[in-house]
């Protein structure tokens, strides 16, 4: 085994010049071998010497355990250590937390106090370990916390310096395992990326990443972010996405790589490789080391599907179908991707089931239930199956109630909806889940266990539990961690974000972007003309809560940056050419109305990918799958046909028309940022140009427009002709639309994009294609 350490890891120096209070705690030495240790001084952990090497005596006995003895396999020290765990400290192992921010916020989700006051009357450093984590740390046993926002990456690792300091005086002194959804995206939204943005580097996600038909540079985007995400003491992605997005109206397509499954499941092996494989100078045995992060891959067994394009983050979404029998096409990414790297790792280190009823998958038990509840998804297929015997984590919050109505967000106890909290847990242990996505309280755990212990016995459930623990422990074991979870802060503030990190993130960024048309190759636009830009009506919106945000008429884009690269005039006849900054259309309800269902209709509606008012005259008659027992039980059909919705911004298609109109012959190029496929056939004929973006930086796109980069992102999705071949495509299956044809004679097709010469041809283009 290679017991060299990864310097930023390695505390000497901080100790040295004193960067805080709490690494003066801190005590490192140098076994024989070179492996560093790192413990602290007030946790009560001493050194013990054997053969002139050392090791942490994290359980204060005097002696070394199998499980302090680095020397040892992985496998075998996490064994010994789940045979000296209690029922109660794995239950906690088997915690994951809630969103934590750091400092905890004030009110609302994820709020936190400081010797029970507010954050701002605390008097307490935003490093400090509030009220609520010590209590899960230590009376619930968690040791694995996901981070979202924090207030800097020196705050960041003070942090995670306090927790690891909290944690190792507890009990068997098992380190925190600290986690992250996607940080390092360039455009920061609500829940899946919440800790993105700051001072880290900014990379293309989902279809952004997609667009570059690039494997090569998603592996070195996860071994970039896994140096971030360690200097930041965080040792779990909760990534990548490896969904198929063969349903064009998934809420949460934009965080997929695409349709395609060959495209998915090179992306995302490299994804995985990227992030868990170690550099020969800080690997520990087979690829893991002191720069891996483990690997969450989601969500199993494919959320793609989801019939209408509704979420299963609600009730109105619970079920993924499969009118085109394509089941076997989702699974890929995870079968043939992330379950077979090519390096050390072998494996992605974990895998999340999504919430959906993979409905009527199950021809064994003949159960519809949350993917994450199925014993056939997990047992029978993830782990008999496919050999899968990684940790098995679910989504957040399924074994927590459901809201009220079908469209409130709750808990997702999808076909569990009748069973207690602590039935469900019973239900997740017997599906083979390890883990409790969004749970900090070990009770209902303890509950299940005892449930087994009725049903099976003592013994049973005592092997059921190790088993889990001993997977669980191995992602800590190999990350280091037990060895030296300490950061140096300084080295910490040099790693995150650095101008090389930025750079190497600003590039890729460039490559996302898809040049759709080029009209009389009027882009790019070099000289420094006069550009016009149009205001933007944004309408109210909500968040996952309800919580609005006031409409704004404003300028869709900083007008600072533009002028590095144009004049600007709000006068459109002062202009040589007009720059309309836009989204894809967002439809209000996705996919259910507490209006309609409040007039006497089953509450779906359809949710559109097109600007003007669309009608489902062509959508099914009746829904593949329904039923909600518990609040809309005489809902058996969730058809919306006939139903018709608006996009929320429909201005921004009267922006594009009026600017054309204001324009007259100069020409109007149209930056489409979105979030999903759409339809272009409402503007496309009356505009020069269309740039697309899946969600990234100004000024990536303006590089573009400028000619300052060349643009070679791809289509990563089909873009269809219109709404009535988005009805009649089937969720589960892939290029199964007819795709826009623009004026030009191109067709918006999987893989389709120009650079400055006409339409992409190139090794990409051969590798990857519809099949």
């Amino acid at each position: 085994m290679k017991t060299k350490t990864c310097l930023f890891l390695s505390l000497a120096l901080g100790i040295q010049i004193g960067f805080s209070q709490e690494a003066k705690d801190i005590k490192t030495l140098t076994s024989k071998s070179g492996t560093v240790l790192g413990y602290s001084k007030n946790s009560g952990v001493k050194i013990i010497k054997d053969n002139g090497e050392s090791f942490k005596d994290l359980n204060k006995n005097g002696k070394l355990d199998s499980y302090e003895d680095w020397r040892l396999p992985v496998e075998k020290r996490a064994k010994d250590l789940a045979s000296k765990m209690s029922v109660e400290q794995i239950a906690g192992l088997m915690l994951y937390s809630k969103h934590q921010s750091i400092p905890a916020g004030e009110i609302g989700f994820g709020a936190g106090t400081y010797n029970g006051k507010p954050f701002s009357e605390s008097g307490a450093k935003a490093s400090a370990i509030s009220d609520q984590q010590k209590q899960f740390l230590k009376d619930d046993n968690l040791r694995h916390v996901l981070l979202t926002a924090v207030k800097s990456p020196e705050v960041a690792a003070e942090w995670n310096n306090n927790v690891q300091a909290y944690v190792e005086s507890l009990g068997l002194g098992i380190p925190a395992n600290n986690s992250s959804d996607p940080r390092n995206t360039a455009i920061v939204t609500s829940e899946f990326n919440a800790g993105a943005g700051g001072t880290i580097s900014l990379w293309p996600d989902g279809l952004a990443m997609g667009a570059t038909f690039d494997p090569e540079l998603v592996r070195k985007f996860g071994e970039i972010a896994a140096k971030e995400y360690r200097a930041l003491g965080i040792t779990t992605a909760l990534s990548p996405q490896i969904d198929l997005g063969t349903e064009p109206r998934w809420y949460r397509i934009a965080y997929v790589f695409s349709e395609s499954p060959e495209l998915v499941k090179a992306m995302g092996k490299a994804y995985v490789e990227g992030f868990q494989t170690s550099g020969k100078d800080t690997e520990i045995n087979s690829g893991w080391g002191y720069e891996s992060v483990n690997a969450m891959v989601k969500h199993w067994p494919g959320g793609g599907p989801e019939e209408g394009g509704r979420d299963a983050h609600w009730a109105m979404g619970k079920f993924a179908v499969y009118p085109g029998d394509n089941f076997k096409d989702h699974l890929k990414p995870f079968t043939e991707g992330a379950f077979k790297l090519d390096g050390g790792t072998q494996k992605a280190a974990a895998v999340m089931p999504y919430y959906t009823i993979s409905f009527g998958r199950d021809d064994i038990y003949n159960e519809n239930v949350g993917n994450g509840f199925s014993k056939y998804m997990i047992t029978e297929l993830l782990r008999d199956k496919y050999g899968y015997d990684g940790v098995v984590c679910t989504d957040w919050l399924i074994t927590a109630d459901e809201g009220k109505t079908p469209g409130t967000f709750a808990g997702k106890p999808w076909g569990t909806e009748a069973l207690s909290v602590a039935e469900r847990h019973y239900k997740v242990l017997k599906a083979g889940v390890d883990q409790f996505g969004g749970n900090n309280e070990k009770g209902p755990v303890l509950e299940a266990y005892q449930m087994g212990v009725k049903e099976f016995g003592e013994d049973y459930m005592r092997k059921r539990f190790e088993r889990s623990a001993v997977r669980l422990l191995k992602n800590i074991f190999r990350t280091g961690l037990f060895e030296n979870p300490y950061l140096n802060i300084q080295e910490t503030k040099e790693i995150v974000g650095n101008a090389e990190f930025m750079q190497a993130g600003y590039e890729a960024q460039v490559k996302s972007v898809v040049m759709l048309k080029n009209k009389d190759q009027v882009l790019p636009i070099k000289e420094k003309k006069t550009v016009y830009i149009p205001k933007i009506y944004t309408p109210i919106s909500t968040d996952w809560w309800g919580i609005p945000t006031p409409a704004t008429f404003d300028y869709p884009v900083d007008l600072e940056l533009i002028k590095k690269y144009y004049k600007v005039t709000d006068n459109p006849k002062e202009a040589d050419f007009a720059l309309v900054f836009v989204r894809n259309p967002q439809t209000k309800e996705a996919g259910y109305s507490e209006v309609d269902r409040k007039e006497g209709g089953n509450g779906y509606v359809p949710i559109s990918l097109q600007y003007e008012t669309y009608t489902a005259t062509t959508a099914r008659e009746k829904s593949i799958a329904a039923g909600d027992p518990v609040v809309d039980p005489e809902i058996t059909n969730r058809s919306y046909k006939g139903k018709s919705s608006t996009s929320s911004n429909i201005m921004d298609l009267r922006t594009i028309e009026d600017t054309k109109m204001l324009m007259g012959d100069k020409p109007v190029i149209v930056s489409v940022t979105a979030n999903k496929p759409m339809i272009f056939s409402e503007f496309e004929s009356q505009v020069e140009g269309i740039v697309l973006n899946f969600g990234i930086s100004t000024q990536a796109v303006m590089d573009i427009v400028s000619g300052k980069q060349e643009p070679s992102g791809l289509l990563p999705l089909q873009m269809p002709a219109n709404m009535e071949t988005v009805e009649a495509q089937q969720e589960d299956v892939p290029f199964d639309m007819i795709p826009y044809q623009d004026s030009e004679g191109n067709t918006y097709d999987f893989g389709f994009g120009l650079d400055w010469n006409g339409v992409i041809k190139d090794k990409r283009t051969l590798k990857f294609k519809k099949q």
